[in-house]
């Protein structure tokens, strides 16, 4: 029998994917509206809920759909939209039957967001949020009269307010008022006239999370680290104004869900990057046997409307993001969607190894290591140093850009996944490192995973490539400019260069949170300066390629206009590629595949025997 042929980049790439916080259920429970990028971009499709053909309802080619909820009454699904990955969404709705669908906000500039069961119960209001009032510094919450059209501006300040969820009996709302990513209160407001009151008065960072309501309107469940170092779940009682605990685990507890009835409350421990799901019944107390999950993560959770069916979104580091809906009375499962379209056998691909290796002040840094078949002493391997963005964001097992992990590997490449400080999922310590330190102790993290990689008898130490996107693809040009005798080849998808233009060009709404997430432009010039790659910029002897989407609103295009341009004035290899109708990452399926194409082949070009 002949040898059979390697696997092609377009085999690992050919999947369809998912909008992670976009999935919602019909209100007879048949249907779930979802957004996938099945046409090349990401639409809004609806399918039955026991499987079978999808139906596309929007046939954007310029907008990307990002979030959808279904109403009450079942004929119209609400959806956010931006264009060409500007960010600037807004709130449209469209026949859940199909049709042409009605833009309800249209503020320049501004972005509106859905989230936590925006509609009242009774389909009268939609609420959502957005920054549309003065220079756009500031969250407001909303709601639409669906009958008149009026907008009423429930809850506005000098905050970033957000959406958190109607009461049973819709006559009160949560508001979350988010001071930073470590830190919110929450509100109990009335939607009639906005008054509020708050309901977490603390000291220092606390993160506070509303979930869904119980069934009476006794109160309702939020996820809090209040005194803890991780997430945990609790309950707050709104009568007797006081809240309790309801499990605290040693991980972070991060994602939550409850069936209207309340009758069965879902939630997901993240225990050392794989997801854990939990079902109780809320009247006996007791834990649900669940069908079998593969080991992977969840990144969406809904309950059928009558809360006997529950709809997962999961992903593993051999299979991309697929739809299960798990039926409670039963305790079977389904998977509705099937999105490998590439014709890969999964016992072909690269299960990672979580390894944790020693950095500068003692830490052990967690780490997923995908080692390629056939590695050895005999015969190294080059290797990618991939680092994630955020930078409060985690590597997990997942099938990754568009599985360029698992294309890598069976180029015979291995790669490194840390999560360097500033992760989160470790502990809020943990994750607060980062603040005010970018291009501090996180690059003697990667100084360190170097030192690891090169105790590996199999890796080659001098075919070490680093490869990030957004924060990710700071750390690479901090990498580079910082530590230039370590690399091959290195790879910046939309990084900022430059900390002192970056922080006075970030979206207004964000500049609140730059003095103690990097620094003050203007008290900490010096250290911005310090921190910059562009400042080491004469240093960098890497053969660079660098990816920028020209409508960027997080990192704008000059951040890489002006590292690229003093690189060209030294004459040193830069390769720069700019996507005019992309934003902070990819939209477009075409532009996506070419960009995954793109810096595979480079990186090659350097890195494979």
């Amino acid at each position: 029998m002949p040898a059979r042929k390697p696997y092609t980049f377009e085999q690992f790439t050919a999947i369809r994917r998912y909008g992670l916080g976009s999935m919602s259920f019909s209100p007879d429970g048949s249907q779930i509206a979802y957004v996938v990028n099945t046409s090349g971009q990401f639409n809004l499709w609806r399918q039955s809920s026991a499987g079978g053909f999808p139906h596309q309802l929007t046939v954007f080619s310029d907008r990307a759909v990002r979030q959808v909820a279904w109403s009450p009454d079942g004929r119209q699904i609400a959806f956010t939209a931006d264009h060409h990955g500007d960010e600037f969404t807004q709130v449209f709705v469209i026949p859940a039957s199909g049709g042409q669908p009605e833009q309800l906000t249209d503020a320049p500039l501004s972005q509106h967001f859905l989230d936590a069961g925006p509609w009242s119960p009774n389909g009268r209001w939609l609420a959502f949020y957005g920054n549309d009032r003065d220079d756009h510094a500031n969250m407001d919450v909303l709601a639409r009269d669906m009958k008149t059209g009026d907008v009423r501006r429930i809850l506005a300040g000098q905050a970033l307010y957000a959406f958190g969820g109607w009461s049973p009996d819709g006559r009160r709302m949560l508001a979350v008022d988010v001071k930073s990513n470590t830190n919110q209160d929450l509100y109990l407001v009335d939607p009639r006239d906005g008054a509020h009151r708050l309901l977490t008065e603390h000291d220092g960072h606390v993160k506070y999370q509303p979930g869904p309501w119980a069934a009476d309107g006794s109160g309702f469940y939020f996820l809090t680290d209040e005194g803890r170092e991780f997430t945990g779940l609790a309950f707050y009682d709104v009568r007797a104004y006081r809240w309790e605990w309801v499990e605290t685990p040693d991980w972070d507890v991060e994602n939550l869900a409850g069936s209207a009835d309340g009758r069965h409350l879902a939630w997901v421990v993240n225990e050392d990057g794989y997801s854990r799901l939990y079902v109780r019944n809320t009247r006996t107390g007791q834990l649900l046997t669940l069908p079998e999950l593969p080991a992977g993560v969840q990144v969406n959770l809904v309950f059928s409307p009558d809360g006997g069916r529950l709809a997962v979104l999961w992903m593993t580091p051999t299979h991309c993001a697929e739809i299960y809906v798990l039926d409670l009375h039963r305790r079977s499962m389904t998977q509705i969607t099937h999105s490998m379209l590439g014709g890969l056998d999964e016992r072909d691909l690269s299960t990672p190894r979580l390894i944790r290796y020693p950095t500068w002040d003692g830490r052990k840094i967690p780490a997923w290591l995908y080692k390629p078949r056939g590695a050895s002493a005999r015969r190294k391997a080059g290797v990618i140093l991939s680092i994630h963005g955020g930078p409060e964001a985690q590597e997990r097992p997942l099938y990754i850009y568009s599985g360029m992990y698992q294309y890598w590997t069976s180029r015979g490449l291995g790669v490194l996944a840390p999560n360097i400080r500033g992760s989160t999922g470790y502990g809020k310590t943990y994750q607060k490192l980062i603040h005010r330190d970018w291009g501090g102790g996180e690059l003697k993290d990667i100084e360190a995973a170097v030192q690891y990689l090169r105790t590996l008898d199999w890796v080659d130490p001098a075919r070490i490539g680093i490869f990030g996107g957004s924060f990710g693809g700071f750390a690479t040009l901090s990498a580079v400019s910082r530590l230039p005798d370590y690399w091959a080849v290195a790879v910046d998808i939309v990084g900022p260069s430059n900390l002192l233009t970056f922080v006075k060009a970030v979206p207004p709404h964000w500049r609140r949170f730059m003095d103690e997430w990097v620094g003050n432009p203007e008290s900490d010039r010096d250290l911005l300066i310090e921190r910059s790659p562009i400042t080491y910029v004469d240093r960098i002897k890497t053969p660079l390629f660098i990816i920028q989407g020209a409508r960027d609103p997080r990192v704008v295009k000059a951040e890489s206009d002006q590292i690229v341009e003093k690189l060209r004035a030294r004459g040193v290899e830069v390769r720069y590629d700019v996507y005019e109708d992309e934003g902070h990452g990819f939209t477009k399926r075409e532009n996506e595949l070419k960009a995954w194409r793109d810096a595979a082949a480079f990186l090659e070009k350097y890195l494979l025997a």
